[in-house]
């Protein structure tokens, strides 16, 4: 089902767009945009895994690590963009990769210390959705307080 409302609010922000401002073949060409204006990324789904490291000091680390991967992974302009879930059935976050390919996705995942401990495991989604997401880092960078 929440691959279906994925797919429509992409689809919708597609079809709404050309109305509302003129096209910009540079911009779409930097960001690997089709002449939709669309492209493809992997949608990772982070959900609670077999082990749960216990409170304390591993665990604070474990975090730390998880964060500074995200970071890093941004830096690089591989991780569009990521955030936690609400743990509803046990969906934990969320990871979008400016990758079409599910194995480089696997193996950037394969990098986090919560996958490395079992704290969460990874379920791989192909996604197709706006190009302009791909800016999604730059922009957040900009109102981020440090």
């Amino acid at each position: 089902m929440w691959k279906h409302l994925l797919a429509a609010c992409s689809l919708a922000f597609c079809v709404a767009q050309p109305a509302l401002a003129q096209s910009d073949p540079e911009l779409a060409k930097s960001l690997g945009a089709d002449e939709r204006g669309m492209r493809g990324y992997v949608l990772v789904i982070l959900k609670t895994g077999p082990h749960r490291v216990p409170d304390g000091d591993a665990r604070k680390k474990m975090f730390e690590g998880h964060f500074a991967n995200m970071g890093r992974l941004a830096a690089e302009k591989k991780l569009v963009t990521a955030g936690p879930l609400d743990g509803v059935d046990g969906w934990r976050g969320l990871f979008l990769f400016n990758t079409s390919d599910i194995e480089e996705a696997k193996r950037l995942v394969a990098t986090d210390p919560v996958i490395i401990n079992g704290e969460m495991v990874a379920e791989y989604h192909k996604f197709y959705g706006s190009a302009a997401l791909m800016m999604v880092p730059d922009v957040h960078a900009k109102i981020e307080k440090k």
